[in-house]
Formats: C-alpha cells, structure tokens, sequence
C-alpha cells in the first residue's frame, strides 16, 4: 500500500498567501503522495499581508501528526528574535523526527525557536544581514535557492518554495515524478543557480545581450567538451565578458554551472536508465566514471552506486 505522507504548513499572523498555497499546489500535485493540512497557532483566523484573512480547518495539535512541517514566511516588520509563547507552544508540538522546511522568513522563525543553531541555513537576501546579525550561530548562505540540513530545510525569498517542494518529491520519489509536477504546474523542474542572480545589479546598457541562449546550447551538448571559449564565442562576447555576465544572471560561473548541469542530468540517467556509472559519465561530458563519482559526491555527498540503489528502490 502506498504511503501517504503528511505535510502540515503552519500559518502565522501576517502570513504570505501566495507562499502560503505553494505546498498544496506543488505537493498536491504529486499523485496522491502527499496529504497537506493547514493549521494556525491557535485554529483561528489569522491575517495575511494582503486585503484579507484566511479561516483553517485544524489548530496546532495536528502538528503532531506531521511526517512533515513547512513554517510560511511572514511580512519582515512582523520578524523579531523572540517567538510569541503561542507560536513557541506550537512548535513544541512537532514530533523530533519530522522534517521541517521554512519558506522565506519562515527561517527567523526556526532560528528564533534555536532549531538552526550551528546549522546551514538561508533565507530572502534582503534579509540576510539582519538574519546573520539577529543569529550568528546560523551558518548562512544568502546566494542558493535553498539548503538541505539533516532535516531542516531551508528556503529563500517567495517563488524558491515552489524549488524546495520541488526538491522533496524528488528526494521522496525522483526525478521522473518531479519532473511530471513541475509540468503539471508549468513550472522549471530545476532552476539553474541561487538567488545571486536576483539581487538587484546596476541595468545593463540599452541592447546587452544575455546569456539565456548560450545556455541553451550548451545543455543540449552537455557531452561535448565545452571550454569557457565555446560559449563566449556562441554568444559573441569576450572571455570576460561573458564570464561576468554569466555570474551576473545565474550567480555561477560557466565552469560550476557546467558541472551543475551534467551532475543533474547523471542523476536523471541514474534514476531513469540501466547505463553503466561510465557510460553515462560519457553522456553528461564528465571524462571518466571516477570523475562522474568525485562530483557527485561532492554534490550530494554518496556515490553514483549509493544514488541508484535508494532512487530505483523508490521508483
């Protein structure tokens, strides 16, 4: 019988609603896989940011019931170092196995309750220096789109919940299931670097070009062997231009997000196909099976062999 994993998101005063639905939309939308509840601190009403309030089904007590619990950020005014007794009581509710995902400013809320202490963490970059002076036992990275700690997962600002949930069904189920979510949802399946490519930068001059394009081309010859010279010469720039420009959309150089895209896609191949660890090596550009294993250790942190076993059980 198939498990049905239960995902309950915690609404607090102030809520975001657009952050708010982005669980039940992504997760809901993965055959029947996940069951997703919401709750208050209190089972009442509570306020968003917008023109209206939200009326909920549950109270905190079904917190306990949760194999998984996403905090939803809350309007910045509204973040301050010690959690109302309400939301501290809730939170005591959450069972010590659970895993636990924050969106957005969701994580002043796990810092605040200490759960993110020596731990990685990230949040909306706008934030990031007041998180790190309000938490500076919290190991912060302001420039992914969200961090994976033992289980405490970690999103940055708004639209990266819809990349975090994206990133549950595929550690639960893989990349095909995924992959069939952020269809159904007419969303990327994986969005390439963090929220580097977001921070606001001085416009461009009048006609700059872009490096979507070359990018493009190169995930279709990720085999090849594509030099930092292959794609400024695709898109007519200069060495340094290119490389800049490239940091300045995607928050990677072309070198590690070269190496983020075939690592991708070896995993997919090693979900998906029969292929040897050398072969696919060969099809995603990496120019040995032991150069495949080093990056994706590096990665994720287990072999290619490891990776195949847990995702090919699951699928």
């Amino acid at each position: 019988m198939q498990h049905v994993e239960r995902v309950v998101v915690l609404a607090l005063d102030g809520v975001y609603p657009f952050e708010l639905g982005i669980p039940s939309r992504i997760l809901g939308a993965a055959d029947g896989r996940y069951e997703v509840l919401t709750c208050t601190v209190d089972g009442r009403p509570v306020r968003t940011n917008a023109d209206f309030a939200i009326t909920v089904e549950h109270g905190p007590e079904v917190l306990a019931t949760a194999d998984t619990v996403v905090i939803t950020p809350v309007s910045p005014s509204r973040v301050a170092a010690d959690l109302p007794d309400e939301v501290v009581a809730a939170l005591a509710h959450i069972r010590p196995d659970a895993r636990i995902v924050s969106i957005c400013t969701g994580a002043f809320v796990l810092a605040a309750a200490g759960l993110l202490d020596g731990r990685k963490a990230t949040t909306h970059w706008q934030l990031a220096d007041a998180f790190r002076r309000m938490y500076p036992h919290v190991a912060l990275d302001p420039d992914v789109l969200f961090v994976e700690d033992g289980r405490i997962l970690t999103s940055a600002g708004a639209a990266s919940g819809v990349d975090i949930c994206l990133h549950i069904v595929r550690t639960d189920h893989g990349s095909e299931l995924a992959n069939t979510v952020a269809r159904r949802c007419v969303v990327p399946p994986f969005r390439d670097g963090g929220q580097a490519q977001y921070i606001e930068q001085p416009v461009p001059a009048s006609g700059s070009a872009g490096t979507a394009a070359t990018r493009a081309w190169a995930l279709e010859r990720l085999d090849d062997t594509l030099t930092l010279a292959d794609l400024a010469g695709h898109a007519r720039m200069s060495l340094r231009t290119f490389a800049r420009r490239f940091h300045d959309e995607v928050g990677l150089s072309p070198g590690r997000w070269l190496i983020q895209q075939r690592v991708a896609r070896a995993r997919h191949l090693l979900e998906s196909s029969d292929l040897s660890v050398d072969q696919i090596a060969g099809r995603v550009g990496f120019a040995t099976g032991a150069s495949l294993r080093q990056h994706l250790h590096a990665a994720i942190g287990v072999s290619p062999q490891a990776y195949r076993r847990t995702f090919q059980a699951t699928r």
